[in-house]
């Protein structure tokens, strides 16, 4: 069972395990879907599962990873910098990493399109590249749409009958189109895969980090890109593919649609139903997404 994280917690985790830190001020940051953030000084951060079970993983596959990946990206991401045991205080692994400050996408609103459309495009850009044979997969993020088409189904029959979507024909028509898109037949690339509002930071009006890297893994890159939807304001998803290199083609613009809607019900449904994790601030994006993408096929 995980005990309540608190303040003193993570002092004695530090005393335990890394004591050069452990007089370092510590305060609350955030809550997610996975871990709590606490601010450890003013430039790092700790991470610690509190809500899922599968946290634990996710952490040290960014520990793994991240590291290497972060050098060649054009925002700031947070790095690893020190790896909690499981220990008798705490049963699950933990991690201290770089700080990025700015505000999560969900609560503050992006007021220069064109600069942020660019700069999502560069970073996209930058990490879709060819990763290695033994880099991470997912069972549900990164392959074909077709595996999620159960899952997407009921989502959106239980969003029309709590009445958060206004046209449930023109969503499920993108979705068929999507599902009916030839697939990615390139090499896997490494994907971000959780590129939601609360992932991606803001600051003077544009992006200005991207956090959490618990779901990276390899697959189509067209599982990032529907993160335009998500991200940007109306008029800016044009930009941000015009920016991407290299530029998407058809197929994977129709692909990356499909999952822009099915990322928007599932992100969407959490804020709603206010499961752990799930924020009341994730509704609006994902309902504009929606409007957005149903937009693009009356």
């Amino acid at each position: 069972m995980t005990p309540e994280i608190t303040a003193e917690l993570i002092r004695d985790l530090l005393r335990d395990q890394h004591p050069d830190l452990a007089d370092h001020p510590v305060r609350p940051a955030a809550r997610g879907w996975d871990n709590q953030m606490w601010r450890l000084g003013d430039d790092l951060a700790v991470r610690l599962p509190w809500a899922t079970r599968t946290a634990g993983p996710l952490l040290y596959k960014e520990h793994h990873w991240v590291p290497g990946l972060a050098g060649r990206l054009p925002l700031p991401v947070p790095v690893p910098q020190r790896l909690g045991e499981p220990s008798e205080r705490f049963p699950h692994p933990w991690l201290a990493t770089t700080w990025i400050p700015g505000k999560p996408a969900d609560r503050a609103p992006v007021t220069r399109p064109g600069a942020a459309a660019t700069s999502l495009a560069a970073f996209l850009s930058a990490l879709h590249r060819p990763a290695p044979d033994h880099a991470p997969t997912s069972a549900t993020r990164g392959g074909p749409l077709s595996e999620r088409a159960d899952g997407v189904a009921a989502a959106l029959d239980d969003a029309t009958g709590r009445g958060l979507v206004d046209d449930p024909d023109a969503v499920r028509a993108l979705w068929h189109d999507a599902v009916a898109a030839p697939g990615w037949t390139g090499p896997p690339l490494w994907l971000h895969a959780d590129l939601h509002p609360a992932n991606v930071l803001v600051e003077d009006g544009t992006f200005c980090g991207v956090i959490d890297f618990g779901d990276l893994c390899v697959g189509d890159p067209a599982y990032d890109l529907a993160a335009g939807w998500l991200l940007l304001p109306d008029g800016a998803v044009d930009e941000f593919h015009s920016a991407y290199r290299p530029t998407p083609d058809a197929a994977t613009a129709r692909r990356a649609r499909g999952w822009a809607a099915a990322r928007a019900l599932l992100i969407g449904d959490n804020g709603v139903h206010g499961r752990p994790g799930g924020k009341a601030t994730w509704g609006p994006p994902a309902a504009a997404a929606l409007r957005r993408l149903v937009a693009t096929v009356r």
